[in-house]
């Protein structure tokens, strides 16, 4: 059993953590990118799956491609943030069952059943995302996750011919906190939770 996180830590993380629109202008190298997701592939997904696949756009040509695909809400923002992250899903993750869960035959949990293959893809690259947004925060990073794009679009242009799949976006950076609103509210626990 580990010993809870310090006060410091849970800030940088969620009290203090903020969801950023305005970058200031620092570029983040491909040896922190590849630290990040080196944390990001520790967390539990169901049966070891690991379904998400991480697009790190950073090029000006990157964000050019995916530029058409956001909404107008989203455009100024992502172009403007040094690295927009497509987390998609790999519909063939059944495939990697046989290396990352050796303990059973789990890619045969799986066969001919396409839905359950969406269904689990989406739930653990969701989960995955998750796990990206509190290790940027970890590493001293801001985000910036958000829905708002073409999913078909920004499929054809970035995955066409494969078996990945679009889930959400996340932009990385280090914030402008000057350019931050007031936090806005969050249910309390009583209106989004139940003991049973």
């Amino acid at each position: 059993m580990h010993a809870p996180i310090d006060s410091n830590a849970l800030a940088t993380l969620f009290s203090e953590a903020r969801t950023h629109s305005a970058w200031l202008d620092k570029a983040l190298p491909d040896a922190l990118l590849e630290q990040l997701y080196d944390h990001v592939r520790l967390g539990p997904t169901a049966v070891n799956s690991c379904p998400a696949r991480f697009v790190f756009v950073r090029s000006a040509e990157g964000k050019q491609k995916l530029a058409p695909c956001l909404s107008k809400g989203n455009l100024d923002k992502t172009l403007a943030a040094p690295v927009t992250v497509i987390v998609a899903y790999d519909e063939d993750f059944p495939e990697t069952l046989p290396e990352l869960f050796r303990h059973a035959d789990a890619r045969s949990w799986y066969a001919g059943q396409p839905a359950l293959i969406t269904e689990n893809a989406l739930r653990n690259s969701s989960l995955q995302a998750g796990y990206l947004i509190l290790a940027a925060r970890a590493l001293g990073l801001d985000c910036g996750p958000m829905s708002g794009f073409d999913d078909k679009a920004l499929n054809e242009a970035f995955f066409a011919g494969t078996t990945w799949k679009s889930n959400l976006l996340i932009n990385l950076g280090y914030g402008d906190a000057s350019k931050l609103r007031d936090r806005l509210p969050r249910l309390p626990f009583d209106r989004a939770c139940v003991l049973a």
